[in-house]
Protein backbone atom coordinates (compact mmCIF):
# COMPACT_ATOMS: atom_id res chain seq x y z
CA UNK A 1 0.00 0.00 0.00
CA UNK A 2 1.34 3.35 -0.81
CA UNK A 3 1.18 6.34 1.60
CA UNK A 4 1.67 10.32 1.33
CA UNK A 5 4.93 9.89 2.97
CA UNK A 6 6.36 7.39 0.12
CA UNK A 7 9.65 8.51 -1.51
CA UNK A 8 8.38 7.08 -4.44
CA UNK A 9 5.58 9.85 -4.90
CA UNK A 10 6.75 13.27 -6.09
CA UNK A 11 4.52 15.80 -4.91
CA UNK A 12 5.78 18.09 -7.88
CA UNK A 13 3.38 15.92 -10.26
CA UNK A 14 0.02 15.68 -7.10
CA UNK A 15 -2.62 18.46 -8.50
CA UNK A 16 -5.13 19.93 -6.00
CA UNK A 17 -8.47 21.01 -7.02
CA UNK A 18 -7.48 23.63 -8.76
CA UNK A 19 -10.72 25.62 -8.24
CA UNK A 20 -9.25 28.89 -10.84
CA UNK A 21 -8.18 26.41 -13.49
CA UNK A 22 -5.48 27.36 -15.78
CA UNK A 23 -5.51 30.53 -14.04
CA UNK A 24 -4.09 28.66 -10.94
CA UNK A 25 -0.05 29.46 -11.75
CA UNK A 26 -0.72 33.20 -11.49
CA UNK A 27 -1.26 33.26 -8.39
CA UNK A 28 1.55 35.87 -6.60
CA UNK A 29 3.49 38.46 -7.42
CA UNK A 30 5.43 39.25 -10.14
CA UNK A 31 8.03 41.07 -11.85
CA UNK A 32 9.51 41.69 -15.16
CA UNK A 33 12.43 43.78 -16.66
CA UNK A 34 12.65 42.59 -20.24
CA UNK A 35 9.47 44.78 -21.04
CA UNK A 36 8.77 46.36 -25.32
CA UNK A 37 6.38 48.29 -26.22
CA UNK A 38 5.87 49.54 -29.63
CA UNK A 39 3.78 52.65 -30.25
CA UNK A 40 2.63 56.07 -31.84
CA UNK A 41 4.37 58.56 -30.28
CA UNK A 42 2.38 62.16 -30.80
CA UNK A 43 5.22 64.54 -29.25
CA UNK A 44 7.80 62.82 -31.97
CA UNK A 45 5.33 62.20 -34.84
CA UNK A 46 6.76 58.71 -34.83
CA UNK A 47 5.97 55.00 -34.16
CA UNK A 48 8.91 53.61 -32.02
CA UNK A 49 10.03 50.94 -29.09
CA UNK A 50 9.77 51.35 -25.42
CA UNK A 51 11.77 49.27 -23.09
CA UNK A 52 10.13 48.98 -19.83
CA UNK A 53 10.39 47.27 -16.10
CA UNK A 54 6.91 45.86 -15.02
CA UNK A 55 5.27 44.70 -11.67
CA UNK A 56 2.23 42.75 -11.52
CA UNK A 57 -0.60 40.90 -8.80
CA UNK A 58 -2.79 38.10 -8.93
CA UNK A 59 -5.10 37.42 -5.66
CA UNK A 60 -8.06 35.30 -5.80
CA UNK A 61 -11.45 36.35 -5.12
CA UNK A 62 -14.42 34.73 -4.15
CA UNK A 63 -16.32 32.45 -6.28
CA UNK A 64 -18.83 34.65 -8.42
CA UNK A 65 -22.12 33.38 -8.76
CA UNK A 66 -24.45 34.40 -12.01
CA UNK A 67 -27.39 32.24 -11.28
CA UNK A 68 -26.47 28.76 -12.62
CA UNK A 69 -22.69 30.12 -14.05
CA UNK A 70 -19.81 29.89 -11.48
CA UNK A 71 -16.95 32.09 -12.33
CA UNK A 72 -13.40 31.47 -9.86
CA UNK A 73 -11.00 34.30 -10.60
CA UNK A 74 -8.45 36.58 -9.49
CA UNK A 75 -8.22 40.41 -9.27
CA UNK A 76 -4.96 41.91 -10.99
CA UNK A 77 -2.91 44.78 -11.45
CA UNK A 78 -0.13 45.35 -14.22
CA UNK A 79 2.33 48.49 -13.44
CA UNK A 80 4.91 49.39 -16.12
CA UNK A 81 7.31 51.87 -15.82
CA UNK A 82 10.00 53.09 -18.84
CA UNK A 83 13.53 51.98 -17.77
CA UNK A 84 15.15 55.05 -16.22
CA UNK A 85 11.75 56.12 -14.85
CA UNK A 86 11.32 53.84 -12.58
CA UNK A 87 11.20 56.33 -9.65
CA UNK A 88 8.55 58.33 -11.59
CA UNK A 89 5.13 57.77 -12.51
CA UNK A 90 4.57 54.66 -14.15
CA UNK A 91 3.62 55.11 -18.00
CA UNK A 92 0.71 52.01 -18.31
CA UNK A 93 -1.23 50.90 -15.22
CA UNK A 94 -4.35 48.59 -15.24
CA UNK A 95 -6.23 46.83 -12.99
CA UNK A 96 -9.02 44.03 -13.70
CA UNK A 97 -10.88 40.45 -13.19
CA UNK A 98 -9.14 37.08 -14.57
CA UNK A 99 -12.09 34.82 -14.85
CA UNK A 100 -12.38 30.92 -15.07
CA UNK A 101 -15.91 29.56 -16.29
CA UNK A 102 -14.93 25.59 -15.61
CA UNK A 103 -18.28 24.46 -17.39
CA UNK A 104 -18.53 26.80 -20.81
CA UNK A 105 -14.16 26.37 -20.79
CA UNK A 106 -13.52 29.97 -21.19
CA UNK A 107 -11.58 32.10 -19.40
CA UNK A 108 -12.76 36.27 -19.31
CA UNK A 109 -9.67 39.16 -18.74
CA UNK A 110 -12.30 42.53 -17.73
CA UNK A 111 -9.51 44.88 -17.43
CA UNK A 112 -9.67 48.72 -17.39
CA UNK A 113 -6.68 51.17 -18.27
CA UNK A 114 -5.30 54.19 -16.63
CA UNK A 115 -6.23 55.41 -20.26
CA UNK A 116 -9.96 55.22 -20.24
CA UNK A 117 -10.09 52.13 -22.00
CA UNK A 118 -12.68 48.96 -20.83
CA UNK A 119 -12.07 45.94 -22.30
CA UNK A 120 -14.02 42.52 -21.45
CA UNK A 121 -12.24 40.02 -24.06
CA UNK A 122 -12.12 36.01 -24.00
CA UNK A 123 -11.30 32.69 -25.06
CA UNK A 124 -11.67 29.39 -25.07
CA UNK A 125 -9.66 27.59 -22.72
CA UNK A 126 -9.58 23.87 -20.28
CA UNK A 127 -8.33 23.55 -16.88
CA UNK A 128 -4.50 22.65 -18.04
CA UNK A 129 -4.38 25.02 -19.95
CA UNK A 130 -0.84 26.96 -20.76
CA UNK A 131 -1.65 29.37 -23.28
CA UNK A 132 -4.51 31.47 -22.64
CA UNK A 133 -6.05 33.55 -25.37
CA UNK A 134 -8.12 36.90 -24.94
CA UNK A 135 -9.69 38.68 -27.96
CA UNK A 136 -12.16 41.41 -28.04
CA UNK A 137 -13.91 43.48 -30.86
CA UNK A 138 -15.82 46.97 -30.75
CA UNK A 139 -19.79 46.47 -30.93
CA UNK A 140 -19.33 42.83 -29.95
CA UNK A 141 -21.85 41.83 -27.70
CA UNK A 142 -20.15 39.79 -25.25
CA UNK A 143 -16.18 40.86 -25.91
CA UNK A 144 -15.88 43.95 -26.42
CA UNK A 145 -14.25 47.81 -26.13
CA UNK A 146 -15.02 50.62 -24.98
CA UNK A 147 -13.15 53.58 -24.74
CA UNK A 148 -13.07 57.77 -23.81
CA UNK A 149 -14.39 59.84 -26.54
CA UNK A 150 -11.17 61.85 -27.63
CA UNK A 151 -9.02 58.76 -28.20
CA UNK A 152 -12.33 56.97 -30.08
CA UNK A 153 -11.64 60.21 -32.66
CA UNK A 154 -7.88 60.12 -32.41
CA UNK A 155 -6.71 56.24 -31.91
CA UNK A 156 -9.58 54.14 -32.46
CA UNK A 157 -9.71 50.75 -31.09
CA UNK A 158 -10.49 48.36 -33.72
CA UNK A 159 -9.00 45.11 -32.18
CA UNK A 160 -7.71 43.86 -29.37
CA UNK A 161 -5.36 40.14 -29.25
CA UNK A 162 -3.50 39.20 -25.74
CA UNK A 163 -1.72 35.68 -24.68
CA UNK A 164 -0.67 34.85 -21.21
CA UNK A 165 1.57 31.76 -21.67
CA UNK A 166 2.83 29.88 -18.35
CA UNK A 167 6.74 29.24 -19.10
CA UNK A 168 6.95 27.27 -15.60
CA UNK A 169 6.01 27.36 -12.60
CA UNK A 170 7.68 30.91 -11.64
CA UNK A 171 7.70 32.64 -14.69
CA UNK A 172 4.88 33.68 -17.10
CA UNK A 173 4.93 35.91 -20.53
CA UNK A 174 2.66 38.11 -22.52
CA UNK A 175 1.79 39.56 -25.28
CA UNK A 176 -0.85 42.69 -26.13
CA UNK A 177 -1.87 43.49 -29.37
CA UNK A 178 -4.05 47.15 -29.78
CA UNK A 179 -4.99 47.59 -33.67
CA UNK A 180 -5.49 51.13 -33.94
CA UNK A 181 -6.49 53.69 -36.40
CA UNK A 182 -4.69 57.17 -35.82
CA UNK A 183 -6.46 60.27 -36.83
CA UNK A 184 -2.53 62.04 -37.32
CA UNK A 185 -1.63 59.94 -39.73
CA UNK A 186 -4.87 58.59 -41.48
CA UNK A 187 -3.85 54.71 -41.12
CA UNK A 188 -4.05 52.01 -38.73
CA UNK A 189 -1.07 50.47 -36.96
CA UNK A 190 -0.33 47.66 -34.22
CA UNK A 191 0.19 48.68 -30.51
CA UNK A 192 2.30 45.81 -29.05
CA UNK A 193 3.31 45.01 -25.84
CA UNK A 194 5.77 41.72 -24.49
CA UNK A 195 7.43 40.63 -21.58
CA UNK A 196 8.71 38.16 -19.14
CA UNK A 197 7.58 37.54 -15.52
CA UNK A 198 9.19 36.43 -12.52
CA UNK A 199 7.26 35.02 -9.35
CA UNK A 200 8.55 37.23 -6.65
CA UNK A 201 6.02 36.28 -3.99
CA UNK A 202 3.73 33.39 -3.44
CA UNK A 203 0.73 33.52 -1.43
CA UNK A 204 -0.26 30.79 0.72
CA UNK A 205 -2.97 30.41 3.43
CA UNK A 206 -1.81 31.82 6.68
CA UNK A 207 -0.01 34.38 5.12
CA UNK A 208 -0.76 37.99 4.55
CA UNK A 209 -1.67 38.62 0.99
CA UNK A 210 -1.09 42.09 0.45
Amino acid sequence: MTTSADPAIDPAQIRGPRKLGPLTPLVGEWEGDAGVDLSYHNDDDETSHTSYFERAVFRPIPIQENGRQKLWGLNYSMTAWRHGEEAMDPFHDEIGFLLWDKADGQVIRNVVFGRGIAILAGGDAGPESRELHFDAKPGEPSYGILQNRYLMNRAEIRDFTSTFTIVDDDTFSYTSDLRLRLAATGAEMHHTDRNTLHRVKRYHPGTAAG
